[in-house]
C-alpha cells in the first residue's frame, strides 16, 4: 500500500489530510480563543485576570510535558490508533473545561487539554508526510498545520463571538465536538498501519543524542520567539501607539492569521526544493518585518500590512517539522513532538524578553527590535547547524 500511496494513486490522501487538519483547527481554536475569553471565565470563576492567566500557562505546560512523554510511552502503538486516542483525550479534556466548577479544576482541565497537543501535531505530520512522495513532504505537513492557521482567522473570532453570545463554556463544548469529529474522520479515512514492533522508548530517546535534532529545536525556540514578542503586546501597542480603538484589534489579529495561512500555502513549495535555504529566507524575512514594526505601529493600515508580513514568518514551523524528519533517524515520533515543545518555549521567551524591554522604558514598539534580535539568533543557529552538517559530510542538509 505504501507504494500506491506515495505515487498518489489512493483517493484517500486528500481526505486524510483534511481529517488531520480539522484536529489542527480544533487545537488552534482552543489555544488562541482561551486568551480572548480570559476576562469572561475570570469573572465567572471569581478570580482576577492575572490569576486567570495561569490557565493559559497550564495549557502550555501540558503541551511541553505531554509532547515528549506521550511520544516515548506510545512508541509501539499504531499511529492511526494513537491519533484517535489523542483526539479522544482532547475532546474529553475540553468538555471538562467547559463545565469546570472552580479555578483549580479549570487549571487541571486545561493542563489535561494541553497534553495531546504536541504529540498530535507530531504524529499527524508524520502520517501526512508518509502519504506523499518525498519531494512533497513539506506541503503535506503544511496541510495539517493549515488547520491551526485557519483557526486564527475563523475559529478564534467565531469562538469569541459565541462566548459573548451564549457564554464561554460553549466554546469548549464546540472544540470538544470538533475533536470528536476529528477522531471519527481519522478512523474513517486514515490508512490502517501496523505497530512498529522494533520501536521502543529507548529508540525514541535516541533522538536526544542527535546534535542536529537539538540544533533544529533551538532554531525554532529562538527564531520563532520574535513573532510572539510582537503578537503578545499587539493590543496594548495599538491602543497606546497606534491610537486605535480596541474594536480594531481583531482585524490586526486576523491579518496575522491570514499571513500565517499564506505562508503555509506558499513557502512549503520552495522548502520541498531547498529546505534549509527556505528556513534561512523565512528568518531573514521575519527579521526585516520585525525591524519595521516600530515604524509600522504608528498607523492602523501599516499595522495590518506589518502583521500580514510577520504572520508569514510562521511558516518556519512547517519547515522545521520536515527538517526533523531528516535528522531524527529512527526516533521520528519524539523528534516531531518535541518541535511543538520548542515552539512553546518560543511562546514564553518572546513575550518575556519583550516585556522586559517594555518594563525597562523602551516603549511598546521595542518588541519589534527584540523580535528581530531573536530572529537573528535563530538565523545564527541555523548557520551553525549548516556548518556542523558540512563537517559531517552534509548529513541532514
Amino acid at each position: 500500500m505504501d507504494h500506491a500511496v506515495r505515487d498518489g494513486t489512493t483517493p484517500r490522501v486528500g481526505l486524510t489530510h483534511l481529517a488531520l487538519a480539522v484536529g489542527g483547527f480544533a487545537i488552534g481554536t482552543t489555544e488562541f480563543a482561551t486568551m480572548s475569553l480570559l476576562p469572561d471565565f475570570a469573572r465567572d470563576l471569581g478570580i482576577d485576570s492575572p490569576t486567570a492567566g495561569h490557565v493559559i500557562s497550564a495549557y502550555a505546560l501540558g503541551v511541553f510535558v505531554g509532547a515528549p512523554l506521550i511520544a516515548v510511552a506510545t512508541a509501539r502503538m499504531a499511529r492511526r490508533t494513537l491519533l484517535i486516542m489523542l483526539m479522544g483525550l482532547f475532546a474529553i479534556a475540553n468538555a471538562l473545561s467547559g463545565i469546570a466548577p472552580s479555578y483549580h479544576w479549570m487549571l487541571f482541565f486545561r493542563f489535561l487539554s494541553g497534553l495531546p497537543h504536541g504529540a498530535y501535531f507530531g504524529i499527524a505530520t508524520l502520517v501526512a508526510a508518509r502519504l506523499v512522495a518525498r519531494d512533497k513532504r513539506t506541503q503535506a505537513v503544511a496541510r495539517v498545520l493549515l488547520g491551526l492557521t485557519v483557526a486564527t482567522i475563523v475559529g478564534v473570532p467565531a469562538a469569541n463571538w459565541l462566548g459573548q453570545a451564549v457564554g464561554w463554556r460553549w466554546c469548549f463544548a464546540v472544540v470538544a465536538g470538533l475533536a470528536a469529529a476529528t477522531a471519527l474522520l481519522v478512523a474513517l479515512f486514515a490508512p490502517r498501519d501496523s505497530a512498529d514492533r522494533q520501536a521502543s522508548a529507548l529508540r525514541e530517546l535516541s533522538a536526544l543524542a542527535q546534535p542536529q535534532v537539538w540544533m533544529t529545536l533551538g532554531i525554532g525556540a529562538i527564531g520563532f520567539g520574535g513573532l510572539f514578542a510582537v503578537y503578545t503586546y499587539l493590543a496594548d501597542t495599538m491602543t497606546h501607539v497606534t491610537g486605535a480603538s480596541p474594536v480594531m484589534v481583531p482585524f490586526a489579529l486576523m491579518a496575522f492569521g491570514v499571513g500565517m495561512t499564506a505562508g503555509n500555502l506558499i513557502v512549503p513549495r520552495f522548502a520541498d526544493r531547498a529546505l534549509m535555504a527556505s528556513a534561512a529566507a523565512v528568518l531573514v524575512w521575519s527579521m526585516i518585518a520585525l525591524l519595521l514594526w516600530p515604524i509600522a505601529a504608528v498607523n492602523f493600515w501599516s499595522v495590518i500590512v506589518a502583521m500580514l508580513a510577520i504572520g508569514i514568518g510562521g511558516s518556519l514551523a512547517t519547515i522545521l517539522q520536515t527538517r526533523l524528519m531528516d535528522v531524527a533517524g529512527d526516533a521520528q515520533s519524539l523528534a516531531a513532538a518535541l518541535n511543538h515543545s520548542a515552539f512553546n518555549i518560543a511562546n514564553a521567551l518572546g513575550p518575556w524578553l519583550g516585556g522586559m524591554a517594555i518594563a525597562a522604558g523602551y516603549g511598546w514598539t521595542s518588541t519589534g527590535y527584540v523580535g528581530a534580535a531573536l530572529a537573528l539568533g535563530g538565523l545564527a543557529m541555523l548557520g551553525l547547524s549548516a556548518m556542523m552538517a558540512r563537517g559531517d559530510g552534509g548529513a541532514g542538509m
